[in-house]
């Protein structure tokens, strides 16, 4: 991912100000989880992907990949066992 995409999904992904809701990506991803979002961002030809879950004091990174990496299912369930182990640790 350049330099130029990871500026752009931080941008995307900071904290919004106090009282509003961050607004940003798909609707809500119920196959990863509940709060969960996916971010796409295109660079050229590629397109990446981030997974993220929004908590009330956190925007929890599940997953950065491109698009055509592979089984879609492989990384819904990829998120879903990361997911697992946040909520397990915290």
């Amino acid at each position: 991912m350049s330099t130029a995409s990871r500026l752009q999904a931080g941008f995307l992904l900071r904290p919004p100000p106090l009282g509003e809701l961050l607004s940003c990506g798909l609707p809500p991803d119920a196959s990863v989880g509940p709060r969960c979002h996916e971010l796409r961002i295109a660079e050229g030809s590629v397109t990446w992907r981030i997974f993220y879950r929004i908590d009330p004091d956190a925007i929890v990174i599940l997953d950065v990949l491109r698009k055509d990496s592979g089984d879609p299912q492989d990384d819904i369930d990829n998120c879903k066992r990361r997911l697992a182990d946040y909520d397990r640790l915290a």
